[in-house]
């Protein structure tokens, strides 16, 4: 009986490969000449730190286009409020990994609504997908990818 796993997960390393790039690119970037920016790699968290909050969304943008360039999902990072100390403004931008129990219980109702023959139960951080064909599961995918959840998802562990 064909199985797969739904699951939410990132990659550290391109994470911080992501980060270093957008570093790069903050050295060439004109609007940041002469000003005091970075990006610091704490793991598994991203510390943004700039002059001014307005620079702080550009960073971030930065950070998201690297990481889409990268191949990592943007919708698995979540930026934190813009701290003030002193002249600078810092923002931690924090990855998510795992999917949450609401969330998790968001994908099986979705699965159960659609009629397909398959089961859904959730383990831990991940939802267990089952069914009699191949076909099901791949139309369970289209229907996780298709569906406007906040979070990002891979699907793992396919064997049929």
């Amino acid at each position: 009986m064909p199985s797969m796993d739904i699951v939410s997960e990132i990659n550290v390393e391109e994470v911080r490969n992501a980060a270093e790039n957008a570093s790069r690119e903050l050295s060439t970037r004109f609007d940041f000449r002469g000003v005091d920016a970075s990006f610091e790699w704490k793991k598994p968290n991203v510390i943004v730190t700039a002059e001014g909050d307005f620079q702080v969304k550009q960073l971030v943008d930065i950070l998201r286009n690297q990481l889409t360039k990268r191949h990592v999902d943007p919708q698995a990072m979540s930026v934190g409020e813009p701290e003030f100390s002193g002249k600078k403004c810092s923002a931690k931008c924090s990855f998510k990994e795992g999917i949450e129990q609401p969330v998790a219980k968001k994908v099986v109702k979705l699965i159960k609504d659609s009629k397909l023959k398959v089961q859904a139960a959730i383990q831990g951080e991940q939802v267990r997908v089952t069914g009699k064909k191949r076909d099901d599961l791949q139309a369970v995918m289209r229907l996780v990818k298709e569906a406007e959840l906040e979070q990002s998802f891979q699907f793992t562990n396919f064997k049929d």
